[in-house]
This record gives C-alpha cells, structure tokens and sequence, in this order.
C-alpha cells in the first residue's frame, strides 16, 4: 500500500465497488464512505486487510463529511440519484447540496485532489429535473474547489446495473417490448472503464479543474440497444414505441413506489440525446481504450436467457 488515503463518498454504489476495486488495487488507501456501511463491508474484500474501511456518513451532513475527509490526500464524489421523489427536493439535497458540502468540507480541510462524478448531458436549461441539479453540483464544485476534477459518464453498463439488467428482465418475461426514446442516441461507458478512468485522473495529480465526457466506443439509438438486449437473451420479441407523452402519464403513479423503475423525469432522459461532444477530452486523454457493448453484455446477460449460459440454439 502506498500510504495515500482517499475517501469515497458513495463507495457501496454499483460505480463505487469497482472504483475500491480499482484503488485498492493501485494501492490506495480507502475510506469506503456511505450511509450505512454494514451493508458495505464486502468493499473490505477488495483489497488487503486493513486497506478498505467502510465508514459512516452521508453527503447531506457536513458534520458527517468533514470526518469522513480527515487526514485524507484525495476524495471522489460518486453520490447522485435518480430518484427525486414528488418534488424533486431529493434531486436538490443529494445531487446539487450534497456535491457542494464535499467540495467546501474538501477544501476547508486541506485535501489535495477532488473527482467529481456529474452526469452525460446534465445542463442548467434541460428539462429534466435530474440533469439540472447535476448541473446545479458541478457548479457547486466548482465554485468551492475550482481545482476539482470533473467527471461525466454516459450510461454505465456492467454486472449490476440497472439499465441493461432491468431491459433484459422485461424482455424475458413480455412478448412486446414497450420503447420511450425509440431515436434517442445513447453511447454507453462499461462501469470498469469509468473506475479506471477515475483512478487515472488521481494519479495525474492534477488540479487544473480538469473535465472528462466518459463514452463507449459506440453510439447507438434506444432501438438499436433494445434489438442488442434481445439479440443478447436469445428471445423474439415485439418492440412497442411509446410516445414520450403516453410514457410519462403512465409513470407519474410511480412516483409513490420506492425505487420506482421508471419515473417521469427519467422518461424526459431517455428523451434526449446522451452522448459525447465533440472535440472534449474522453477516455483517450487518460489512456483508456473502453470495452464495447457488444463484448461485455454477454458475459452477465446470458442468465435472462431461456437455459441460462447452456442457450445455443435459436431465439426462441
């Protein structure tokens, strides 16, 4: 271990297993920081004993972040959702407030290095209410730690995501596949690239407030991911477009279930394009070559299959 301690606030998240991972193994030092870590203790296995030590606190309570930070070198911020509740003020508290607590609890204790995870397409004028307040936390950041490093990935894929898995599980169980954002342009990031990315951004050292757009190699329309998904599970399926309206009309009841799967807000994403701008810095400024779609998806989708990883026939 190099002696250099880093904090990871939102470290048990699917993005935060494979960052310790990826720490741990460069021979960081991590405090695993999140909001109820008993149920973060499998981190401890990442690394050597003693190397990852989950730890409590929650972004929305300085108190808790300023001793979360104590003694570190460096912190990275993967905290964020997706679920705003009814009036969103979950969006404002955790993505927008929680990043700007950790950038000014970062600089008031002397922290060398901060990475920011925001989001692919998060602007102050989008009309969803999740982007502006990532938006609303990168500027936050900014303007408390100007030296920070700012991260945006497009959707990450991976064993335990819930975009690709939750597609794959619909598809497995109806025969029309409903589609909001049929011509909405995606380019997924593989989870184990974005860790690396974050990795790398540590150990340039830098603190010239640098941004990273994070992409896959490939950009494909919301139909196109679908028909990869079916292919995938080895399924004939029906795909079924919904109009934006229709979608969103039938997700507000949702807004009533914990962990809904779909909400209105994520209806207005899937809506609008979430890929790189052109001419930003990206996987290649930090050396990474991302893995595609096509090589990981089937390497955790093939349990959706009808005889799991012994399907080789046909779609059925």
């Amino acid at each position: 271990m190099s002696g250099r301690i880093v904090t990871v606030f939102g470290a048990s998240g699917f993005l935060g297993r494979h960052t310790v991972r990826a720490l741990a193994k460069a021979g960081w030092r991590i405090r695993a920081a999140c909001r109820y870590p008993q149920l973060a203790e499998f981190l401890r296995t990442a690394g050597m004993v003693g190397q990852v030590q989950p730890f409590h606190a929650d972004v929305t309570n300085a108190a808790e972040v300023r001793t979360a930070l104590r003694g570190a070198d460096a912190v990275v911020n993967l905290v964020g959702t997706m679920q705003g509740g009814l009036t969103g003020k979950r969006f404002d508290a955790i993505n927008a407030g929680g990043a700007g607590i950790v950038a000014r609890a970062a600089a008031e204790a002397g922290v060398g290095q901060l990475v920011h995870v925001g989001a692919l397409g998060a602007r102050a004028e989008s009309a969803s209410h999740y982007a502006r307040s990532k938006a609303a936390g990168e500027q936050a950041v900014r303007d408390a730690f100007p030296g920070a490093t700012v991260i945006r990935p497009s959707i990450l894929f991976g064993p335990e995501d819930a975009f690709f898995n939750r597609l794959a599980n619909l598809v497995r169980y109806v025969p029309v596949v409903p589609m909001i954002g049929a011509d909405s342009r995606f380019q997924p990031a593989f989870v184990g690239d974005v860790a690396a990315a974050i990795l790398a951004c540590l150990e340039r050292r830098d603190d010239d407030g640098a941004a990273f757009e994070l992409g896959g190699p490939g950009v494909y329309t919301m139909r196109q991911l679908m028909e990869l998904v079916i292919a995938t599970v080895m399924r004939r399926r029906l795909l079924l477009p919904v109009p934006s309206f229709a979608a969103r009309l039938a997700a507000y009841p949702m807004l009533l279930v914990p962990g809904a799967p779909i909400t209105p807000d994520q209806v207005t994403l899937l809506g609008e394009d979430n890929v790189v701008t052109p001419g930003t810095d990206g996987f290649g400024a930090l050396g990474i070559h991302p893995e595609s779609v096509e090589a990981i998806l089937p390497t955790y989708l093939w349990r959706f299959r009808r005889t799991g990883q012994f399907e080789t026939a046909a779609h059925t």
